[in-house]
């Protein structure tokens, strides 16, 4: 073969060549193939128990932020508020790889190996509703937990007086936060209302509205002087109202303590529950969310960090603390929306 029929065949060569590369490319302006595109962030939220009203209402903020942030978010619970079983579903998260995972613990000391595992792979850790936990990243509190614990016992006295026999509900005797607002509470009482009773130690019943009718029941039976509750778990003051309701007592026993509005308004309406405290269990939902991509994406976590519709944060250690603590009566309940 002449020189001149080789230089045709290599000129015809690279052509072809260059047809072939021009063809594969994608064209200007066109998306990338999925595997170049960004990673969508997957953030489990991990609960208590799912299926009762409040985490519905959390479950909200969860799916508002996933859409409104572009990113896999979503919420898992346990069928009971079982510490073994929530330490399960996080270690499957652990496990699977998720970016972020936010947990309201039912036991804050029993998550503290699974955290660990968490913080090796580097997994986003966030709580709620747990100020002293050891091992996360951040913990986002919605009230001032102090404050929170005090406003009960302000509000128990206003309806059943500064002296009298009362007792109390929490979700159970490891929940971080119902615990801490009864100690709070209890401490405030011993010094600001010392005529003040509390018939028996702290009564876990408050995640289950029958076990809260059932255990008010027996409270009034053993006794008979008892002049108010106080619940934390959104489920104990209605299941209290309730069984007053049954006996003709809501004019005798006041009730105060933390609710869903939706759940509480026949109780707060009829007179059988006098007072509900609470934050939107959605802005929780929704502020773990948002606080896992913003650290996700690089974003330093400062005081004053401000979360979309629930404002400005005050930064102590790793804690952000909002100011959302809202009251619930009879003449507000249906304002709320949930």
């Amino acid at each position: 073969m002449n020189s001149k029929k080789s230089l045709f065949f290599v000129l015809l060569a690279v052509a072809l060549a260059t047809l072939l590369v021009a063809s594969c490319a994608p064209p200007a302006g066109a998306p990338a193939p999925a595997e170049e595109k960004a990673k969508e962030y997957e953030i489990a939220i991990v609960v208590k128990i799912g299926g009762i009203p409040w985490f519905n209402r959390l479950e909200v903020g969860v799916k508002d932020a996933a859409k409104e942030l572009g990113v896999n978010a979503y919420m898992v619970g346990p069928a009971e508020a079982d510490p073994a079983q929530q330490v399960k579903m996080v270690e499957d998260l652990v496990a699977k790889g998720v970016d972020a995972i936010g947990v309201v613990p039912n036991d804050a000391k029993s998550l503290e190996p699974v955290f660990a595992k968490a913080k090796e792979k580097g997994i986003v850790v966030l709580t709620h509703e747990s100020p002293d936990q050891v091992g996360n990243d951040y913990d986002l509190e919605l009230i001032d937990n102090v404050k929170f614990g005090q406003h009960h016992w302000d509000k128990l006295v206003e309806f059943m007086g500064d002296s009298g026999e009362f007792a109390v509900y929490v979700g159970s005797l490891t929940v971080p936060l119902h615990n801490l607002w009864a100690d709070e509470g209890l401490k405030y009482a011993a010094e600001k209302y010392p005529n003040l009773k509390l018939v028996t130690e702290r009564i876990p019943c408050a995640e289950d509205q029958e076990l809260s009718r059932q255990k008010m029941l027996e409270l009034i039976k053993a006794y008979p002087d008892l002049k108010g509750l106080v619940g934390f778990g959104s489920l104990g003051p209605p299941g209290a109202a309730q069984a007053l309701e049954e006996k003709g007592l809501c004019d005798r026993i006041a009730v105060v303590g933390t609710v869903i509005p939706g759940h509480a308004a026949p109780y707060l309406k009829n007179g059988c529950m006098d007072w509900g405290i609470l934050w939107d269990p959605r802005d929780a939902g929704y502020g773990m969310v948002w606080l896992a991509k913003y650290i996700l994406d690089g974003g330093k976590v400062t005081d004053g960090l401000e979360i979309p519709g629930i404002g400005a944060a005050e930064l102590e250690g790793n804690i952000l603390k909002f100011d959302a603590m809202i009251d619930i009566t009879a003449e507000n309940v249906d304002s709320f929306g949930f």
